[in-house]
């Protein structure tokens, strides 16, 4: 089972597409990297987050339908493949809409870092599909936890050091434990999805995705539209242009391209770029300042996460 978390994208198996060589690393790197600047874009934009995460749906689908177009690699999906993609779909969204809310009650470091608790849910939920999951990885799961109760920060000065606004951190904490349960759920419905490329996936994922939230927040969307006073200014779309197209339909084409060239140990390890990076978009653009309980358990939940993938490790260390 690969679990590893990356940036709210379900992975999809390299085995279902031709495997190629060489340019794994740097698309890993790459991808990961402007993972961890996800956050930053978001609260730059100013927008209310349903909105962004809407046109984020709408550009990246753009994007990469202008891929498929290009590479002409459409292929007609089967009922079953259309189900488990319009499901993976509205989780994904669902899932993006969580996260983004969860950074402003706890912050972008310590959301990103609860989120990737996400591997410990896939195995939960395997183990309620009936897989063996062997009793060794499953003791990791009670440091992750650990883990997860000291990043909130209850009991410290936590939500005025990381989230001056925010009047309750265990909101924070619970949004971005439902996000990795959302994006759990993706993974699950994408797997079922046989013989198709990973672009066409996930642009109908968020087509499915994008319907949906767009039919939930019609209230709130046509409400801003009457009382939109003009254009959005030049920052804000920059900031939409790039989640959308850099952040979401070109991050794509690295990530796959780096799945279809690493193995599931060295994706596991790079991956953990992408919460190193937020941690320090959070410190050195925000300005934040985690309170030691904080540290102690973002810490806790990496070495949690290390601990378990550890079976997987050691053959490519050896």
């Amino acid at each position: 089972m690969n679990s590893s978390s990356v940036a709210g994208i379900p992975p999809v198996k390299a085995s279902a597409f031709t495997a190629v060589q060489g340019g794994g690393t740097w698309r890993m790197v790459a991808a990961m990297a402007l993972s961890g600047t996800i956050g930053l874009v978001v609260i730059e934009s100013g927008l209310p987050v349903e909105h962004v995460v809407l046109l984020r749906c709408l550009l990246g689908a753009l994007g990469l339908g202008l891929w498929i177009l290009w590479q002409r690699a459409w292929v007609p999906p089967s009922r079953s493949g259309w189900l488990s993609m319009v499901l993976g779909g509205v989780a994904l969204v669902a899932n993006w809409v969580a996260l983004f809310h969860a950074y402003a009650y706890v912050g972008i470091a310590v959301a990103t870092v609860v989120y990737h608790v996400q591997p410990f849910m896939l195995v939960l939920a395997a183990a309620l599909g009936g897989e063996a999951i062997g009793w060794r990885k499953l003791l990791w799961m009670v440091p992750a936890l650990c883990g997860v109760v000291l990043s909130s920060g209850l009991g410290t000065d936590a939500v005025a050091s990381v989230a001056p606004s925010a009047s309750a951190p265990v909101w924070g904490i619970a949004l971005a434990l439902l996000a990795a349960a959302l994006y759990t759920a993706t993974v699950i419905s994408t797997r079922r999805v046989k013989n198709i490329a990973p672009a066409q996936i996930a642009m109908v994922q968020m087509l499915a995705g994008g319907a949906a939230l767009a039919c939930w927040s019609a209230p709130a969307l046509l409400q801003a539209m009457r009382h939109s006073t003009g254009l959005p200014g030049a920052s804000t779309v920059v900031c939409v242009l790039i989640l959308g197209l850099l952040h979401t339909a070109w991050m794509y084409g690295l990530m796959y391209g780096a799945f279809q060239r690493l193995s599931a140990p060295a994706v596991a390890m790079l991956s953990f770029i992408y919460p190193a990076v937020a941690l320090a978009v959070d410190l050195l653009w925000f300005g934040t300042h985690p309170t030691l309980p904080q540290w102690l358990g973002m810490g806790t939940i990496v070495l949690a996460v290390l601990g378990y993938r550890w079976q997987d490790l050691r053959p490519q260390a050896a």
